[in-house]
């Protein structure tokens, strides 16, 4: 028996001893270097501490110890193991040791040496670029002062692989240097050494197993695995053509768009918009993708029995295994429940019919989520019924056929209680509410809050990207809170710009405040820096090169005159004049200079649609001419025009600013009155200055832009633009004043006589109007087409980024007899747009017109760079 307790109290001391090691030492000493301190390991002894002194570089916190002084504890034991185990666990010290410095009697004294870590003085990289040092350092997230251990390097080097895992470079390699400071002690800098290596693509992508559906469409399907470029479109074609001649069954068998499928997809793969680099949790979101294909395509017991990738040549392989299992069939689709709606009119929108593929996605569309708004439940939904719910069920399935009963919960019609707005600092209540169509006590429409959404975002006040709609319905009564949620974003804009004039060099600053308000005016607080937030908009430009040339606009615009409709009146003046830089007393002075005013009430309509809107403007506009020549019809005289310009226009662009859906069509006329038919007077001998003392003329204008979404965020925008100005006196003849000028960035500086400035890349300013005699005379009649193919690099409010290529033709005629819609200058090139909230949308292009402009270019307009200012080209 005492051998057995002899032995546990060895293994007890043994491996308490083992663990006291594996923490921080326990050293036994004495006051005096002679007469060491004996302690039998096999006999913990009890002592009471007498004393506890403290040693090293670092500090001791007597609370992280099991023991003070005057406490009794055994020696050794686990009082003593247990305090080096919680100053170890602090993660603060390099080394830790609790020496037993004396012992009197049943006293004992300690002392608790502790070592402190290293801390970090600086951090560096080698390896990597500018761009990537700035991004490490934000994800890193640490700073001098940190303590360097273990645990910090670890965790430093998994964040700065995974960020270059991320941009593709698998074979990644990170190691840590300390280099200690010279001047301060124990103080280290660490060097991150970094070696990308090559960075890795997707060289290929097997897969195996399919028969029904091709390699391509099921690698279309992977949205983010893609294989790396590739272009050898003739590689064994001899082959391919002579399996087809030998194996015409196989041939027959396919359509030809399955055929260039299979031909091209092992040989051709163009990397625009996506990089083939390999992340794995992309990979397994491309895995369901590619099994919802195969649902969508009927098959919908596929499955993936395999998948393996592994690195080849520094390159990723994937195999994919699959089992397509048989193709299945619409057969019997019924209806269950519905009693608002007959099924016929239920089956026409679901949009399916017997013997048609079986596509679970197409019929979760057709019931619930269809873009265009023609779904069963926008049909209920916009009839008030909220908790209307479709379920299909299968009910029968027999060989590759499927019965489908779709059963239907139309519940009761609910209707709007309460209506909120969350996130709106700046822009007031009351702007939001008078935009919202969402009225308590009506019945809940989704095609209004989808709308209510469209005209919020068309303000320009809030992001577009983080606009969204929380309903909280509340079945027992049948109603339904609605809470917009916004994010505010900055409006205003402050715009600067030079460029070369006439004369010199031309500087331009504007100022516009979009979310500006008049009733805050005398309200200190609200100077932050200006009053806003009741959507009236106030804008402010100026122009000059000193005494050449001074341009000034002023407008400010009320969106809802009166607070309770929103009939929008805008109001504004301008002055702009030229000179040839002479004083007014000399006799050399030439000058020329135009002063105008306008006001306009715009109108929104309800029919036939609440996209339309309607505008009355009255315009004048006053011109004079001082000893100059060329540009107008007279050296001396003046010009008086006073007009109605009328205004019909469709919106239903979805966003202000990176728009992805949606139309924007415009139709103005502009008329003043025929004075020459009134007065009497013979025109046909009348000086240029009888003739134009009132300007007379009627133009008319069209323009068109459509968005459509591609695929993602890829957009197609094809615009179009056209107008027409006549006279009504053929004695007079067309209006030299106000015509139209096509060609250039589309920036208006020193619209001498009112003209109509209308860009087009590719050719000079105005290049792309008649030219007479030496002299530019301006157009009478114009087209313009445009076809641009956009793609986002960002979509930050506070900094949208997207990239274009596109397409144009356009040209100008001055006699309405030569106009020729089919003999147009053609250009094409590519262009970035920057969206800055304080500055507008900045265009900055490259153009290359394809054809000659006689009497202008000799050969093709060839390649030309251009910088547009919120949309001046478009």
């Amino acid at each position: 028996m005492n051998f057995c307790k002899l032995t546990f109290i060895f293994l007890f001391s043994l491996l308490t001893i083992c663990n006291i090691v594996g923490y921080g030492q326990v050293i036994i000493g004495s006051d005096k270097s002679d007469e060491p301190i004996k302690i039998d390991y096999a006999n913990p002894k009890e002592y009471e501490i007498g004393g506890i002194t403290a040693s090293g570089t670092a500090p001791l916190d007597q609370r992280t110890l099991l023991f003070h002084v005057g406490d009794r504890i055994s020696i050794p034991g686990d009082e003593i193991s247990n305090s080096i185990k919680n100053l170890w666990k602090t993660g603060l010290y390099d080394d830790v040791e609790i020496t037993i410095t004396r012992i009197s009697g049943d006293l004992a004294f300690l002392d608790v040496r502790l070592e402190d870590r290293a801390r970090l003085i600086s951090f560096g990289f080698k390896g990597t670029t500018k761009n990537e040092e700035n991004e490490l350092r934000e994800k890193l997230n640490i700073s001098q002062g940190n303590i360097i251990n273990d645990n910090m390097k670890t965790t430093c080097v998994n964040i700065i692989r995974n960020y270059f895992i991320d941009k593709g470079f698998y074979s990644c390699t990170v190691k840590v240097q300390e280099i200690p400071d010279e001047k301060i002690k124990n103080a280290m800098s660490i060097l991150f050494d970094i070696q990308k290596f090559k960075k890795v693509k997707i060289s290929k992508i097997e897969i195996n197993g399919n028969k029904g559906v091709t390699d391509a469409v099921l690698l279309r399907s992977m949205k983010e695995t893609k294989e790396k470029f590739r272009f050898m479109p003739l590689y064994k074609a001899d082959t391919a053509i002579a399996y087809c001649l030998k194996h015409k069954g196989y041939y027959e068998s396919k359509d030809m768009k399955d055929h260039m499928d299979e031909y091209f997809a092992d040989r051709v793969k163009l990397r625009i918009f996506k990089k083939s680099k390999f992340i794995k949790e992309s990979y397994e979101k491309d895995k369901v993708n590619l099994i919802n294909k195969y649902n969508e395509l009927g098959y919908r017991d596929a499955v993936i029995t395999r998948d393996t990738f592994y690195l080849d040549n520094n390159d990723i392989h994937i195999d994919i295994d699959v089992d397509e299992g048989n193709r299945y069939y619409f057969r019997n689709i019924t209806f269950v429940g519905n009693t608002v709606y007959p099924t016929s009119l239920l089956n026409q929108l679901l949009g399916i019919k017997k013997g048609d593929v079986y596509n679970q996605t197409q019929l979760t569309k057709s019931l619930t989520m269809k873009e265009e708004g023609d779904d069963l439940a926008s049909l209920y939904m916009n009839n008030g019924y909220l908790f209307f719910n479709a379920n299909p069920v299968e009910v029968a399935i027999e060989n590759d056929s499927i019965d489908i009963e779709i059963r239907i919960r139309e519940g009761k019609q609910a209707r709007y209680n309460n209506i909120n707005i969350v996130g709106n600092t700046k822009t007031n209540d009351n702007v939001i509410l008078r935009e919202i169509t969402t009225i308590p006590g009506q019945l809940f429409n989704r095609a209004d809050i989808i709308r209510t959404q469209q005209v919020l975002m068309s303000l320009g006040y809030f992001n577009q990207e983080k606009m969204d709609v929380q309903p909280k319905p509340n079945e027992t009564d049948g109603t339904v809170d609605i809470t917009y949620v916004v994010e505010e974003t900055s409006s205003d804009q402050l715009s600067l710009s030079a460029g070369y004039g006439a004369t010199d060099f031309v500087i331009t600053a504007g100022i516009a405040f979009n979310n500006f308000s008049t009733y805050k005016l005398f309200k200190k607080d609200a100077w932050t820096p200006i009053p806003g937030g009741d959507g009236q908009r106030l804008a402010l430009n100026v122009s000059t090169n000193g005494s050449w040339y001074q341009y000034y606009n002023l407008s400010f615009t009320e969106p809802w005159l009166g607070g309770k409709k929103p009939n929008a009146l805008t109001a504004g003046v301008y002055y702009q004049k030229q000179t040839n830089g002479y004083k007014k007393n000399n006799d050399s002075y030439k000058s020329s200079s135009i002063a105008g005013a306008s006001i306009s009430l715009v109108n929104k309509l309800k029919w036939p649609d609440d996209y339309f809107q309607m505008s009355h403007t009255l315009s004048y506009e006053y011109y004079t001419v001082t000893n100059w020549s060329g540009y107008y019809v007279f050296s001396n005289g003046y010009a008086n025009s006073f007009s109605y310009i009328f205004t019909l226009s469709r919106n239903s662009v979805n966003a202000p600013i990176y728009p992805r859906e949606g139309s924007s069509l415009t139709f103005s006329m502009q008329l003043t009155p025929p004075y020459s038919l009134m007065n009497g007077k013979d025109y046909a001998h009348a000086t240029d200055q009888e003739k134009y003392k009132w300007l007379e003329f009627h133009k008319w204008k069209f323009n068109a832009s459509w968005f459509t979404r591609i695929v993602d965020n890829l957009v197609l925008n094809v615009r179009l633009k056209m107008g027409f100005m006549g006279c009504y006196n053929k004695s007079i003849g067309v209006s030299p004043f106000g015509r139209f000028y096509l060609g250039g960035d589309g920036l208006s500086t020193y619209a001498y006589d009112g003209r109509e400035i209308i860009g087009m890349r590719g050719y000079d300013d105005e290049v792309l109007s008649p030219y007479l005699d030496g002299t530019s005379t301006g157009a009478s009649i114009y087209n313009k087409f445009t076809a641009e193919l956009r793609y986002p690099i960002s979509l930050n409010p506070s900094a949208t980024v997207y990239v274009l290529a596109f397409a144009e033709a356009g040209k100008g005629w001055i006699d309405k007899r030569e106009y020729n819609p089919f003999n147009l200058y053609k250009s094409a090139g590519l262009g970035v747009r920057v969206y800055l909230p304080m500055f507008g949308l900045l265009g900055f292009d490259w153009g290359y017109g394809f054809d000659e402009v006689p009497g202008r270019t000799k050969g093709p307009s060839g390649s030309k760079f251009h910088i547009s200012i919120n949309q001046s080209i478009d």
